[in-house]
Order: structure tokens, then sequence, then C-alpha cells
């Protein structure tokens, strides 16, 4: 009998987006349920240990089992789901792995670049998350040739990062921060995963908007921007992330 998953979700979660992102690269059906993590309800905080998501929950042989942090999830699916978007190369894989890690490195150095208080804060981050795409554009040059991170077959590097790049088709509406200038290898690697149904997928139509109303309500030298930039047609907060 075939699996029952149900990926639990929140509109924004980039850590979300790449294990659907998965599920749709293998081609394995999937429900979505999002949830509002300012208000919890009582079943997602009964299953989730560390209140946070993705959660996965399957279903098999008639039992229930609820998986959860997304690299977790990743894998979980790689053993038991068609379509394994690991490399077979134990060595290539693990490979694969630590660029995965970094990934998630950059996830956290997005949050503190947008989170940012003050302009010398905003502009230490924003050095330091340019210096990590350096390391990464030096990996992919000295790589196989696009589009994806490991030549023409999409991984799940290329699964995390469609995530990460999002963040930066934000960032370009509220200003040039430069973050990516001067990294033609990180930039084609971008636009592919742009375009690629799987990543379009992973998110609601309306997450642009959600995602700037989230960075317009953070209250960081972002926001600011954001206000300074265009407060007549800055976009209302109504929106829940």
């Amino acid at each position: 009998m075939t699996d029952k998953l149900t990926l639990v979700s929140h509109h924004l979660c980039p850590y979300v987006q790449r294990t659907a992102i998965s599920l749709r690269e293998k081609g394995v059906p999937f429900e979505r349920i999002t949830v509002d993590l300012a208000n919890k309800p009582a079943w997602f905080k009964a299953i989730s240990p560390l209140g946070k998501v993705p959660l996965l929950r399957v279903e098999h042989d008639g039992q229930e089992t609820v998986i959860f942090e997304s690299l977790v999830i990743l894998e979980f699916l790689e053993e038991t789901q068609p379509n394994p978007l690991h490399p077979t190369d134990p060595y290539a894989r693990a490979r694969h792995r630590a660029w995965i890690e970094f990934g998630s490195a950059i996830l956290n150095a997005i949050g503190r670049f947008y989170s940012a208080l003050t302009e010398a804060a905003f502009i230490a981050e924003r050095g330091a998350l340019a210096a990590m795409f350096d390391r990464l554009g030096v990996e992919l040059a000295n790589g196989a040739a696009g589009p994806c991170f490991d030549g023409e077959r999409f991984s799940l590097v290329d699964a995390v990062y469609g995530p990460i790049f999002r963040y930066f088709d934000a960032f370009d509406r509220i200003g040039d921060f430069g973050i990516l200038d001067g990294k033609p290898h990180v930039q084609v690697w971008r636009e592919a995963l742009r375009k690629r149904p799987s990543v379009k997928g992973a998110v609601a139509p309306d997450h642009p908007q959600r995602l700037h109303a989230f960075l317009q309500a953070k209250g960081s030298h972002l926001s600011e921007i954001i206000r300074q930039n265009d407060p007549a047609t800055a976009l209302p907060q109504a929106l829940s992330a």
C-alpha cells in the first residue's frame, strides 16, 4: 500500500519549501496543511516536539509516523520514495550533503541580514552573506557545468537552494544590495531554479506579498528601507505570515 503523506506547512518557511520541492520532483502525491505558527493549534503542538515546521505525517500500514526536521524528512523520502535526488556515489553524496548544510547556514545568515537593527549591522551582515556566496561560486565554477548544482541533473542541493534564491527576488524588489554581484555561476543557477516548476510550485501565488509584508513588519533596518523607498505603496501588513 502506498504511504499517505501530509506535509504540515507554513506560508513562508523555506524548510517547508525544500520538502515540497523534493516531493514534487519525485512525483509523489501529498496533502499540504498550513498552520499559523503565531497561534499554534493544539494538535500541532501535540505532534511537533520542537514546535516547528515542516512535519511529515506518514500513514503506513494503518499507523501514522510523524517526522520532523527538514533534513531528516528529505533523507526519509530518499529512502522510501521513488526517483532519488541524491547521487548514488557515496563520495558525491557526501559532497552534496555538505553543501546542503552550507545552504542551511546561508538561511541563517539571510535571517540575520533582514533582522539587523542598525545600518552598521545590516552592512556587516550583507558582507558576510556576500562572502558565503563567493565561496559557493567557487564550488560551482569547479564543479559540473550547470544549470543545476550537479550539471544537468536536479538534486536535493537544488531543492535546498531554490527557497534561498527566492529571498533574493524579494530583496531585489526593495533595493540593489549587491550580494550576488560578480557571481555569474551563482546567477545562472539562481535563474535555472527560478524557472523550475517544482520550485515555483512550492509556494502559493501570494508568497511575494506575504514575504514583503513580513520583511516590512520586522522593525529592522531593512524594514526602514522599505518604508523610505515607497511609503505610499508599501504593502499592507494584514496578511499573516
